[in-house]
């Protein structure tokens, strides 16, 4: 299982937990207790829109809301796990997305729709939803 999430929103306060980015673990944590080997689950999430805010290091998204980033532990556990976590440079560039505040293991693509070609490409399916 190869699949490509888009997560383009956030959670309507800055301490909450973006639940776009929680789909992805409950993805990965469903078809593991089906049975599915750890090694054949790969995830990516290409993130877009006011979402990309949520990728930031705590110190980064601290000084932009005022909180640290209730979405930092389940990142680094999904990154861990080798779920890629794309941010659209697009998105950076034109939101004022600090690359440097970045949690570090985040990517960053020259778009969204470029990270989803590269992606499809590579195996990825774009989950359509």
């Amino acid at each position: 299982y190869k699949v490509a999430f888009e997560v383009a929103t956030s959670a309507e306060e800055p301490h909450q937990l973006n639940v776009g980015l929680n789909t992805i673990a409950r993805f990965i944590n469903m078809h593991a207790q089906e049975g599915v080997p750890l090694e054949k689950i790969r995830s990516a999430i290409v993130v877009h829109g006011p979402a990309g805010w949520d990728l930031l290091d705590d110190e980064s998204y601290r000084a932009q809301s005022g909180v640290p980033n209730p979405n930092a532990e389940l990142l680094r556990e999904l990154m861990a796990f080798g779920t890629r976590v794309i941010l659209c440079g697009q998105t950076a560039a034109a939101r004022g997305i600090p690359i440097g505040g970045l949690l570090k293991g985040v990517e960053v693509s020259l778009s969204a729709i470029t990270a989803f070609v590269v992606l499809q490409d590579e195996g990825y399916y774009v989950n359509p939803w």
